[in-house]
């Protein structure tokens, strides 16, 4: 007795599959994006409120920064005013005195040491003043200030204070 295959597995009719079939994911994307695009709005706008309008309500002055300067030689200033590294933290608790939302602005000489700067911050830091920012200036003027100095060993006069840019560092 011969035993034969059945005819469906002689010819080569069951193949394994070679194709991907996407449709299930497209379904379950397009559920998806349809949850998405419904809570998205919900999420961002919260609730609309009708507010009413107040007439002696006025805008708070925006509070002046403390501007603590690190010269190049390491000498430290509060304002125009020279400072011990060891008055530091007392001088800026007294001049933050009531008022601890207030921002002290760190201005460091581009030639000042890295670590200078990185130890007056510890030490405000370590004194429990915690509003601290960096400021620098933007590079439009710093490449305008480079070109108008006539000597380069003169000590440049603090300007104005820009804002502070987060996340970099006096140059």
């Amino acid at each position: 007795m011969i035993h034969r295959s059945p005819p469906s597995l002689r010819s080569g009719a069951f193949r394994p599959l070679s194709e991907i079939n996407v449709t299930p994911l497209v379904d379950v994307m397009l559920v998806l994006l349809v949850v998405f695009m419904i809570t998205a709005p919900m999420l961002a706008a919260g609730i609309k409120v009708n507010l009413p309008h107040a007439d002696a309500a006025r805008p708070l002055p925006p509070k002046e920064p403390i501007v603590v300067a690190i010269t190049r030689d390491g000498s430290i200033a509060v304002g125009q005013e020279t400072v011990a590294r060891e008055m530091l933290v007392a001088t800026l608790r007294d001049r933050l005195a009531g008022d601890p939302d207030r921002v002290v602005h760190i201005r460091g000489d581009r030639d000042a040491p890295y670590g200078e700067i990185v130890s007056v911050i510890d030490l405000l830091a370590g004194g429990g003043i915690s509003r601290i920012a960096l400021v620098s200036r933007p590079r439009e003027t710093a490449a305008a200030g480079a070109t108008t100095s006539s000597t380069p060993s003169a000590p440049s006069t603090p300007s104005a204070p820009s804002t502070p840019s987060a996340g970099e560092i006096p140059r």
